[in-house]
């Protein structure tokens, strides 16, 4: 059954990494820093912050698409209720991407001054 479990996250991985749009953007921001905290050096604390950064990132995209796709499902035609509970996790999103913007700049910044 954990098994099982898995595989249908790793499916949702890969389907959100290969539908949404964001999320291969976001993704692919992820890889790039992770390339760059590789040429640059940057220390476990960093890393850790960095990885913290980009998982928190992609699960709250995540959550936000999940949520969309049954607030569409629900009712496909536009509705003021619907639109506001997808503008309220589209927002959580725009929480932990300026979250991962600080992070970065914290972390990269003084590596290049």
């Amino acid at each position: 059954g954990r098994l099982k479990s898995v595989s249908y996250a790793l499916k949702g991985c890969i389907k959100l990494i290969t539908t949404e749009h964001s999320v291969m953007v976001q993704f692919s921001l992820g890889i790039i820093l992770t390339i760059a905290g590789f040429i640059i050096g940057i220390t476990a604390t960093e890393w850790l912050f960095q990885t913290f950064a980009i998982g928190l990132v992609l699960s709250i995209e995540g959550l936000n698409t999940a949520i969309e796709k049954v607030a569409d499902f629900i009712h496909p035609d536009y509705h003021e209720r619907i639109g506001f509970i997808k503008d309220i996790a589209a927002g959580a999103v725009f929480f932990a991407a300026i979250t991962a913007i600080i992070i970065g700049l914290i972390i990269y910044v003084p590596h290049f001054i």
